[in-house]
């Protein structure tokens, strides 16, 4: 190689071998771009693959649209048509309205209905207050007579009332009833009446007595609980 295209100086890469060769031979400096770009290259592969992982993961934890669901988010066409009974009603005929059978279905009667109240066998108001009441305790906690006539004294106005123990009326009522029961005589029903009334008796267990139209008393009060 001539000097005239030689362009690099002289130095130890000159120097001939024993076969007259050079040693070496100089190479042209490299720029820095080239030793970086290998590494952006890296980096810009690796990036890539990184979101592309991503992307897959996501899209294949979501779960897949079931087909009955991508049928039934169709047109509708698969839909039951509406029965005979559910179309519009025609010009001039009026709708039944909610929970009527073409708006000739009865009407159930309510509790209050269906079921008379029972009533007083009397009127309280026409009461004879001083017809004579006695009040027999047959289980009701002891002093539970003598309650029972301070009420029907004090409260109900009634004049002679009196107070006993069960065993000790004039026929066998000890026992025989359930609740706290007013019985009374012929002709005393409206007496009777008031008496159920002020100590708070069910107007069913107001009852006609022949036992109590043979004694004294124009009313018995059979009491089974207490007062009030």
């Amino acid at each position: 190689m001539s000097k005239s295209h030689y362009s690099y100086p002289p130095d130890e890469f000159d120097v001939r071998g024993p076969e007259g060769t050079p040693v070496g031979v100089h190479r042209e400096p490299r720029s820095g771009w080239s030793s970086v770009w290998p590494f952006l290259l890296i980096v810009v592969v690796c990036g890539g693959l990184a979101v592309g992982i991503v992307s897959f993961l996501s899209d294949d934890g979501e779960p897949a649209t079931p087909p009955a669901a991508e049928q039934s988010a169709g047109t509708g066409a698969d839909e039951p048509e509406a029965s005979a009974s559910e179309e519009a009603p025609a010009d001039g005929e009026e709708a039944p309205a909610d929970g009527e059978e073409g708006g000739d279905a009865s009407e159930e009667p309510t509790d209050g209905e269906s079921e008379e109240a029972t009533d007083l066998p009397g009127d309280p108001a026409a009461a004879n207050l001083e017809a004579p009441v006695i009040v027999y305790n047959d289980g009701a906690p002891a002093g539970s007579a003598g309650e029972a006539q301070g009420v029907l004294a004090n409260d109900a106005g009634f004049t002679d009332v009196a107070a006993g123990d069960a065993p000790d009326a004039p026929v066998e009522i000890a026992g025989a009833y359930d609740d706290t029961t007013v019985l009374y005589g012929a002709d005393r029903a409206d007496t009777a009446s008031a008496v159920a009334e002020a100590l708070g008796v069910d107007p069913a267990d107001v009852q006609p007595s022949d036992d109590v139209s043979a004694s004294e008393q124009a009313v018995w009060v059979v009491l089974k609980s207490p007062v009030g």
